[in-house]
């Protein structure tokens, strides 16, 4: 949780209890076998005891295992009624055992009450099975890994350190994420004799055990060697949001068909169109989408699990969901034959009926004013970054002139283009009004304001590494009949692609455009939003 929190959904908008229940009984009596609590952090929600005895109810239908992903942070005090209510496994979020480093991380204190409740887990009789996640980022938790794997002495735990994953907001590096085999190579020198522990069907963690120990650890591998042919996750959202793939940014929703009043049977057709678009394999670690992406603070709500290969067969006229599960690539195609284009028309705005592009008519539609505001931003070299500054200073007419023989030709080249700022603004006050030639089914809007803001911005990354970047901020505003999120975006997208070209010379590949974002918006059916 970032340390100014985040934006909460409002309560109508979050599945209630009888609908959480309700797609957990669907699920298991589809042949899923194990659901987890997760969060966000799922203690904070007033029913959570109540939803874990609902679950235990369906152990009839086959349901084997209730687990939940906490901070514990609070969870000492209600872990006894949730193992009496039916909680069968628990993890904890600990990515470090340093109080200070704790408070660094997590923005908050609390160290000594996550070991107490681990404490408490440990003391559970009826707890299969106690887990702690670690994060592993380097340069930040990276020297702690023995010190948890020693946890595993005299403690029957298993200890699972979790490759640094690309989310929103989590300002993830590539160059940061640990490889699990760079771990194990850590552990195998102070620790000979490893034992490999055999995996389970459908695991995600690999794991290891020393030779007396009580307990084991192991990796989740998600960038350096990912298991997607194994995973048989899907997850539920705390707004009722079907994710085949944490990495993958598209969401359907079943909670809007569940207040439709959609039978158990459409549901479960909806489930499998999902199952079905869900891809081999997520994305490279570089490519993986962290700007539409939900971070994992957003995203709450049960984990859906089953033992078996994921599978959609047509039964005469009905469809039986039987299991979830991503699959091999030969598993996979043994699903093409549900077509992907048989998507609900409401689900996406721009398809007809028959699940062809199609502009959306806004002929019914009144006009209002309306606006937008979006940003984004483009991280640069110091040199680029000191260039700019020096551009735009009142010695830049010497630059140009008396002290040029002391820059190289990659500088001047730069300046040679202009006013770097200046030019991106015009580009993007430009690429603004071009927008519906740009993208196919935007509809051309009469803009009658755009205003747009160029700001360079260094900023302490982390301690003692700093990062040179600029923002792009662009406001648009029309009476018309549709929104202007997309001119703002656009605007925003061609500012920061002026200036990628304008500094190229200096910058290179080095440079990385991202954060592109709707921050404002007002007018129109939907109304006012802000992004905190």
């Amino acid at each position: 949780m970032p340390e100014e929190g985040v934006q909460l959904s409002p309560n109508e908008k979050i599945l209630t209890d009888e609908e959480i229940l309700r797609l957990a009984k669907l699920f298991v009596q589809s042949g899923v076998t194990k659901i987890r609590l997760t969060g966000g952090e799922p203690t904070v929600r007033k029913g959570v005891v109540g939803i874990v005895a609902g679950m235990n109810e369906l152990r009839s239908y086959g349901l084997r295992s209730i687990a939940m992903t906490s901070n514990g942070l609070a969870l000492h005090r209600r872990l006894p009624e949730l193992v009496e209510n039916g909680l069968t496994h628990l993890n904890l979020s600990l990515d470090t055992l340093d109080p200070f480093k704790f408070e660094f991380m997590t923005k908050r204190s609390g160290l000594e009450a996550v070991l107490k409740t681990l404490k408490v887990a440990l003391e559970s009789p009826h707890l299969q099975k106690v887990k702690l996640n670690v994060v592993v980022v380097k340069g930040l938790n990276d020297n702690e890994v023995l010190d948890f794997v020693e946890m595993t002495k005299d403690r029957p735990i298993s200890v699972r350190f979790i490759e640094f994953m690309p989310f929103t907001g989590n300002k993830w590096d590539k160059f940061k994420m640990v490889p699990s085999s760079d771990l194990l190579r850590v552990i195998s020198a102070k620790h000979l004799g490893l034992e490999r522990m055999a995996d389970e069907t459908n695991v995600t963690a690999r794991s290891w055990k020393i030779p007396g120990y009580q307990g084991e650890f192991g990796f989740i591998s998600s960038m350096s060697d990912h298991f997607c042919s194994a995973c048989n996750r899907l997850r539920i959202t705390a707004d009722g949001q079907i994710k085949v793939c944490l990495f993958d940014a598209k969401e359907v929703s079943l909670r809007d068909e569940i207040r439709k009043g959609a039978s158990d049977f459409e549901i479960l057709r909806l489930i499998g169109r999902a199952v079905h678009d869900k891809e081999e394999k997520h994305l490279q670690m570089e490519d993986i989408d962290v700007v539409s992406n939900r971070p994992m603070i957003l995203i709450g709500g049960p984990t859906i699990m089953s033992p078996h290969v994921s599978r959609l067969r047509e039964n005469k006229k009905s469809y039986a969901f039987t299991r979830f599960c991503s699959t091999s690539l030969k598993q996979h195609q043994s699903l093409r034959g549900f077509s992907s284009s048989v998507i609900h028309s409401s689900d996406l705005t721009h398809l007809d009926g028959q699940g062809r592009a199609s502009m959306v008519d806004v002929s019914e539609k009144s006009v209002t004013k309306r606006s937008a505001t979006a940003k984004g931003r483009i991280i640069i070299t110091e040199r680029a970054y000191d260039l700019i500054n020096k551009s735009y200073s009142s010695e830049s007419e010497s630059i140009m002139g008396k002290n040029s023989s002391s820059m190289d030709e990659a500088q001047k080249k730069v300046l040679r283009k202009g006013d770097t700022l200046t030019v991106a603004q015009l580009a993007a006050i430009m690429g603004s009004k071009k927008t519906s030639d740009l993208i196919p089914l935007c509809h051309p809007l009469p803009l009658t304001d755009v205003k747009v803001k160029l700001t360079c911005e260094a900023f302490e990354e982390t301690q003692g590494i700093w990062k040179y970047s600029v923002v792009c901020q662009a406001t648009v505003a029309c009476e018309g009949k549709t929104g202007v999120e997309m001119e703002a975006l656009t605007a925003v997208s061609v500012g920061l692609l002026t200036i990628w070209d304008m500094l190229k010379a200096v910058a290179g590949k080095e440079m990385v455009i991202g954060e592109i974002m709707v921050s404002e918006k007002s007018g129109g059916r939907s109304g006012e939003f802000h992004r905190p």
